[in-house]
């Protein structure tokens, strides 16, 4: 077989179908929406990611007669948006006197889901690596970052070309064949159960009126409503949000059936939001925001809500977004999640490793005390 490697200059350079064909050859709806051509090409359609952005899209692709191995590929101008944090070894390189920018990342950009990076057969991952690794060296880059792989592909690929293995957490909420949200509620501890219930108690007696919207029933007007949102969380988190208006456009455009937006509204108008993205097993929650304040209203718009759709709609899990410990507490327990690093510098390379290890263990640690805490009674031998 000859293969021909192509680093193309965005997904336009590529079409859906050649696309998807790697991406979600699965019939009906994709495993994961954010390695789909229509979700990636928003982001450059939209120039949330491109010139300027720190997310120059350049994705890779094996070729034989037709793409038969791709890569989301970026090159990196910082560790903005990526949430698998890296800025420390950035500073470490730079004070030894190294350049850590540019660096090659792949990834979904703003994302921080847990999907397949390597689109195609596994056969094919190591060329598809060796080709990535060859790019960095060739550019004289410092790094290569595979960030949010599945673990299948972690543990496939750890060591290969001196690939090092990083292991950090998030919260998911995994649905173990709940019927309904009581059902859910049944297996949590009395205390726990009581505050979910207060929580959702006092978010729905602020008067509000809540909606879980997709496909058609996403309006335009509801994108104008959530921008709001979204601007007013990512000035606060972020300093300058990463997303531009014309995204959002975007994904009514060609996502909408891929979407969840749960709204609050005043009346007709609304004033909170959660948006959602539907996998074939999973809703990934995304962003959240509101210009009105309301106990309890983000719990239950990111969390609850979630919970309740993903149990009618017969989902596995709701993953909801980096970071978080108060998720704990309301039935979203410790998960790792994985990623590789390729550090060129033999040397740094080294000392990033030694780092890991005892990352590893202390993360190992604190996923095991924070599942003992979590909010799920405790079954005794005699139950």
């Amino acid at each position: 077989m000859s293969v021909e490697a192509q680093l193309l200059t965005g997904m336009s350079d590529i079409s859906a179908a050649e696309w998807d064909a790697l991406a979600c050859p699965e019939t009906g709806r994709a495993v994961d929406p954010f390695t789909t051509h229509r979700f990636l090409a928003a982001l450059d359609a939209s120039y949330s990611t491109g010139t300027g952005t720190g997310w120059q899209t350049r994705p890779l692709i094996l070729r034989d007669t037709a793409p038969i191995a791709a890569l989301p590929l970026y090159v990196k101008s910082h560790s903005q948006g990526e949430y698998i944090f890296d800025h420390g070894w950035a500073q470490a390189y730079e004070r030894a006197g190294g350049a850590y920018y540019p660096k090659l990342q792949a990834a979904v950009p703003f994302t921080p889901a847990t999907g397949r990076r390597f689109l195609c057969d596994p056969s094919l991952r190591e060329t598809l690596l060796e080709t990535a690794i060859s790019l960095a060296d060739q550019n004289k880059l410092s790094s290569l970052h595979i960030t949010f792989c599945t673990e299948e592909e972690a543990l496939s690929l750890a060591g290969t070309h001196g690939l090092l293995h990083r292991v950090t957490q998030q919260f998911h909420w995994e649905n173990n064949g709940y019927s309904d949200f009581a059902g859910f509620l049944a297996n949590l501890s009395s205390r726990k159960r009581k505050m979910i219930r207060k929580e959702r108690e006092t978010a729905q007696a602020s008067g509000l009126t809540i909606r879980a919207l997709t496909g058609a029933n996403i309006e335009p007007a509801h994108w104008d409503a959530f921008w709001r949102f979204y601007q007013d969380t990512g000035s606060r988190k972020w300093g300058t949000p990463y997303l531009t208006r014309a995204f959002f456009t975007e994904l009514h455009r060609s996502m909408r059936d891929d979407i969840l937006l749960v709204l609050a509204f005043n009346g007709t108008t609304p004033v909170a939001g959660a948006l959602n993205f539907i996998g074939r097993d999973t809703l990934f929650g995304r962003y959240w925001g509101c210009t009105e304040d309301h106990p309890c209203l983000h719990f239950e718009l990111c969390y609850y809500q979630a919970i309740d759709w993903a149990i009618a709609n017969g989902l596995s899990r709701v993953e909801a977004g980096a970071q978080g410990e108060h998720k704990l507490a309301r039935g979203y327990l410790p998960t790792p999640v994985h990623s590789l690093h390729y550090i060129a510098d033999p040397a740094f390379r080294d000392a990033v490793a030694r780092y890991l290890v005892e990352e590893r263990r202390a993360v190992d640690e604190e996923i095991e005390v924070l599942t003992a805490y979590g909010p799920f009674r405790r079954i005794s031998s005699e139950d």
